[in-house]
This record gives structure tokens, C-alpha cells and sequence, in this order.
């Protein structure tokens, strides 16, 4: 680790820096009661964000790095105790503050944008509300003129169409959207410091670069500080002036992001760089054999799916123009044999997962069909469709409302087998113990509640659980962008061998074009409910034909990394 300096390392020379920094943390300790007794989150951390700056902390998932950052502004979980340590902000020593007092630095000196835009919204206010209760709060807008500056705000956080998104609820809007909405009441009070907790890992490439680009010009045009807590060293490359790496509640190596990636001294650091896809984009994919429990013949013949043109339309709301319809999947067709991958790409709002949803049955196509092992399910209903159910299995995108929080996680993965009367209490335990293992977690979480794990965590029992009747068919909906990078790899890994072995086919929706190309025999790009192009990704990443294709590629993190560190994650 490098040790405390006086002076920002890494800093422009064309920029002037206060002497000292805007947070100092010194011998940072945390814990978390449990049943089990007290466990130790975060462990002597010493940690320094300068004005004008980005400090980037990285680590895999229970690193510690989220419990840092709430522990900055004393929003610990009930459980979480600060045990040591001091946290300067100013003049302030945060961890000994009054709340009271914390309430005077909290929103008008410290923005904090949140990780789960869908959670951290009020669902029953308008998103100018939200805004504007901000600015009343803190004295900054009457009850007459908050309405106006809550808009100008959402505009300054790059929103579109400010002034109409202002009077719409946080359902209303994209998860890009509901993200600027978060930064927009972030930055309402123009904070010095903004603590910003994976505030795009469920946003497509060419939106976290939108969202990614704004932050980094309040650090440009106004100074102000952005301690980026993320699992994507890519972004962390791009955007980070400084970076802090942790593992298990302590800071293994620390300093500017350069220099780190392109010579990292510590093994675990080596070990993250090794296992980023949005580093090392020319990464080849694991090579899947056809499986051995499917004839060759049946693999190359007979799809496991077959969509043919499908559309799907939604009525929106009535307008003096009369009646209006969203055609969210517009003549989409394609075929997903057994053993193979299909990955479907674009924007948020391009239809993808859309179309796995009229793929699932989980909702009715207004035209089109949708064959499963030669059998069209289009219209299936009763015991076909519960058959469908069987075979096909969905890994949804957010790990935090997947999961039925009253549930132990043994409940959680059994509850399939239990639908289904497979087996009995022991072999239905048995299973559960063998997939947890599977997805890289210990067999005693079998009795804890979703609320006492990560997101990265939640996200590989919401894996394991999708993966316990054995299924034909998997729906991933962006099942990995929310794991750390190390997971990450393990867990694409788990995918490659299952399918090897069992023949599972994958429906695999992902933001990330980087993972798209480790995974995925298939690839086809989806842009306003429109299929835009198809291609193997050895092809479709390297010689792409359609415009939309080349923005997306562009947009991909992790571009501005020097050629060494990429280097030493490929040797």
C-alpha cells in the first residue's frame, strides 16, 4: 500500500490542489452484529480523496468498499458499528459527529448517488418532488420556487426533457433515467464530495458513459470530489485519477490509477485485472463443446428456440391525438439451439428483454410465434405452459427484489423443486449445498436471509436457484452486472461448463460487451424493438457493419488503460 502523502498523488500540474486533502480516513474499522456474532466488515482503512479529483475503490464483492463509503456519512445499516477510526471532512471528524450535526453535511456537503436506482427512489412521489424536498431540506428554494430550480437541477444532471420528467413517478422512467434523477438530488445542494456507490452497473454502455461523462465534468468545472465505489476496473481505468484496491475489509494497494494498472504489486490486484472483461475486450471466449448428452445431429437442426417475427405493443396513455401504442418488439426473429448462446445487445429500452419475456411466456405477443422444441407455445396456457415453466428458467436483472427477503436462502433455491415435488427435504437441501458451491458461496449461507448478503452475493443464489431443475432454456437478464469482476469470471465459467455438460441453451441480455464476447456463440443487436444486425462476435466486435453497432463498441470502458496493464492481463 502506498503510504499517506501531503500532496495528491497522480494530480495534473496545471491544477491547483488545496495542501490537503477534502476526506482524510485514518485506521477505519467496521463491524456488523449477526447472529453468529460480531463480523468485521472494514479493517484500519486509510484512504485520502482530493478536490477535483475521482478516487475509484474497487474490490470484489464483501471487499469492504460500499461499508467505506456509508460509513463516510454514518449511513450504516441498524447492525453496522464505526469501531476505529477517524473520518476527516474539513474541520469535521465525521465518525464522532452528533446526527444532528451530520444532518448539517449530509446532502449539502456530501452527495451520495446510491447503487439501486428501482430501491432508492420514492415509488409515490414525483421525481421533481424528490428533487426539490432536497433544496427545501437545506434551505436552498422556498416552497414557491423549489418546483423550478428541482427542474433546473434535473437538467443540469443531464435528464431530457427536464421539465416533463419532473412531474413523472420513478416507474415512469428508464434505469438510466431514475440514475440521473439520483445524481440529480446528489448534486442539488452542490456538494463539495459526491460518493458514488455503482452508480452504473445496471446501465448500458453507451448510457453509464452519458452518465460517467457528467460526473467527471462537476469534477472539472466545479471542483468537486467523487469517491466512485465500482466492480468494473474498466470504468475505474477510464475515469479514476487515483485508485484503492480492497480485499476483505482491508486497503491492499493504493495510488494513481496509471501507475496501478500498469505495474500492480499486489497478487490480489493482479488477480482483478486478470478477470475483467472490460479490460481485456480481446480475451477469447472459452471454447464450449457440443454437448455430450444431445445428438449432433438434433444440435444442428432442431432449435431449442425459434421466434418468428414477434411483435409486442403496449398502449400508452390517451392524448388529444386519440389512442397511442409503443411498439416495443417490431418483427424480431431468430433461432437458439441446445448447447449455444444467444446474446441480445442495445440500449435500455431497445426490447431485449422484452422479447425474452414474450420467449418465456410471461407475456403475450400481439404477433408472431415462439416455438420450443418444435412445439409452438405462442398461446400455451395450463399445463403446457407450466411444462414451459420447467424447462425454462429466468436469472433476473436485480438481485434486491428478486429474492423474497422472508425467505432463508435455502428456502430461496429449493422453492423450484418444492413447486415441482422434486425429491424430498434432504435431497432438495443436498442440491441446494451442490449449487451454492457451484456459484462460488459457502454452504452456510444456506441459513441466512437475503438482506445479510451483497448484491453479488444475492445475484449467484438468484443463479443458483434458476438453475436447479436443470433446465433446457436460461433467461440471463444481466445476470453478472451486478458481481464483482472476479465473480464475474467464475460465474461465466460456471455457464461455459454447465452447458458443456448438460446442453442448457443461454438467452443472454447483457449491457456489457465485453462478457457478451466471452460467452456468446451468437450475438444480435437490438435497437428501437428492431434486430440491427447478427453475427458471431469474433465477427460482429471486430468488423461491424451497422453504425449503431460501431457506438456501442465504442462505448465499451476501459479504453484509456495502458497497453501494459493490459498486457500483464492477458500474460
Amino acid at each position: 500500500m502506498t503510504g499517506t502523502t501531503t500532496t495528491p498523488p497522480g494530480a495534473d500540474e496545471n491544477v491547483t490542489h488545496t495542501p490537503q486533502p477534502l476526506l482524510e480516513i485514518r485506521g477505519l474499522s467496521v463491524s456488523y452484529r449477526t447472529r453468529g456474532g460480531a463480523v468485521a466488515a472494514v479493517r484500519g482503512v486509510d484512504l485520502d480523496v482530493w478536490p477535483g479529483q475521482v478516487t475509484a475503490v474497487v474490490g470484489e464483492s464483501g471487499s469492504g468498499k460500499s461499508t467505506t463509503a456509508h460509513a463516510i456519512t454514518r449511513l450504516l445499516p441498524g447492525n453496522g458499528t464505526i469501531d476505529a477510526g477517524t473520518v476527516r471532512f474539513g474541520r469535521h471528524d465525521l465518525a464522532t459527529l452528533s446526527e444532528a450535526e451530520l444532518r448539517t453535511v449530509r446532502g449539502a456537503r456530501i452527495g451520495l448517488v446510491p447503487q439501486d436506482p428501482t430501491v432508492s427512489l420514492n415509488p409515490v412521489k414525483r421525481i421533481g418532488e424528490q428533487v426539490a424536498e432536497v433544496l427545501r431540506i437545506h434551505g436552498l428554494a422556498t416552497r414557491r420556487s423549489a418546483p423550478a430550480e428541482a427542474i433546473a437541477v434535473l437538467d443540469r444532471a443531464g435528464l431530457p426533457d427536464a421539465a416533463v420528467r419532473a412531474r413523472q413517478y420513478p416507474h415512469e422512467l428508464s434505469g438510466g433515467m431514475r440514475q440521473r434523477a439520483l445524481i440529480a438530488i446528489a448534486i442539488a445542494a452542490k456538494p463539495e464530495l459526491i460518493i458514488a456507490d455503482e452508480p452504473t452497473s445496471a446501465l448500458d454502455v453507451t448510457v453509464q458513459r452519458v452518465i460517467l461523462d457528467h460526473l467527471q465534468r462537476l469534477t472539472e468545472e466545479s471542483g468537486t470530489a467523487v469517491l466512485l465505489v465500482t466492480h468494473d476496473l474498466g470504468v475505474a481505468a477510464d475515469r479514476a485519477q487515483r485508485l484503492v484496491v480492497m480485499s476483505q475489509g482491508k486497503v491492499v494497494e493504493a495510488g494513481p490509477t496509471r501507475d496501478i494498472l500498469a505495474d500492480p504489486r499486489d497478487e490480489y490486484t493482479r488477480h482483478l485485472l486478470a478477470s475483467a472483461p472490460s479490460l481485456t475486450t480481446t480475451r477469447p471466449r472459452t471454447a464450449v463443446p457440443a454437448p455430450k448428452s444431445v445428438p449432433a445431429s438434433k444440435t444442428d437442426t432442431a432449435p431449442l428456440v425459434e421466434a418468428r417475427n414477434l411483435v409486442k405493443e403496449f398502449r400508452l396513455p390517451r392524448t388529444g391525438d386519440g389512442p397511442r401504442t409503443l411498439r416495443a418488439v417490431d418483427d424480431v426473429s431468430f433461432t437458439l439451439h441446445r448447447g449455444r448462446t444467444l446474446a441480445l445487445v442495445g440500449e435500455s429500452g431497445s426490447g431485449k428483454s422484452t422479447t425474452a419475456r414474450l420467449v418465456l411466456r410471461l407475456a403475450d405477443a400481439t404477433a408472431g410465434h415462439v416455438l420450443f422444441d418444435g412445439t409452438d407455445v405462442t398461446t400455451a396456457r395450463s399445463t403446457r405452459a407450466r411444462e414451459l415453466r420447467r424447462r425454462a428458467q429466468l436469472v433476473y436483472q436485480n438481485p434486491y427484489a428478486s429474492l423474497d427477503p422472508r425467505f432463508s436462502i435455502g428456502d430461496v433455491i429449493t422453492e423450484p423443486l418444492r413447486a415441482f415435488k422434486v425429491g424430498d427435504r434432504f435431497s432438495r437441501l443436498a442440491r441446494a449445498r451442490e449449487l451454492l458451491d457451484r456459484v462460488a458461496l459457502p454452504a452456510t449461507t444456506l441459513e441466512r436471509r437475503p438482506a445479510e448478503l451483497s448484491g453479488g452475493q444475492r445475484q449467484r443464489v438468484a443463479i443458483a436457484r434458476a438453475l436447479a431443475l436443470s433446465p433446457d432454456l436460461v433467461v440471463c437478464d444481466e445476470p453478472v452486472s451486478a458481481l464483482d469482476v472476479s465473480v464475474q469470471a467464475q460465474v461465466l465459467d460456471l455457464l461455459a461448463e454447465l452447458q458443456a455438460d448438460t446442453g442448457v441453451a443461454y438467452l443472454f441480455i447483457s449491457h456489457d460487451l465485453a462478457v457478451v464476447r466471452q460467452i456468446a456463440h451468437q450475438v444480435a443487436v437490438m435497437r428501437a424493438g428492431h434486430v440491427v444486425e447478427t453475427g458471431p462476435p469474433e465477427v460482429l466486435f471486430t468488423r461491424p457493419r451497422h453504425e449503431y453497432t460501431r457506438e456501442l463498441l465504442a462505448a465499451i470502458p476501459g479504453g484509456r488503460v495502458p497497453s501494459s496493464a493490459a498486457e500483464a492481463t492477458t500474460s
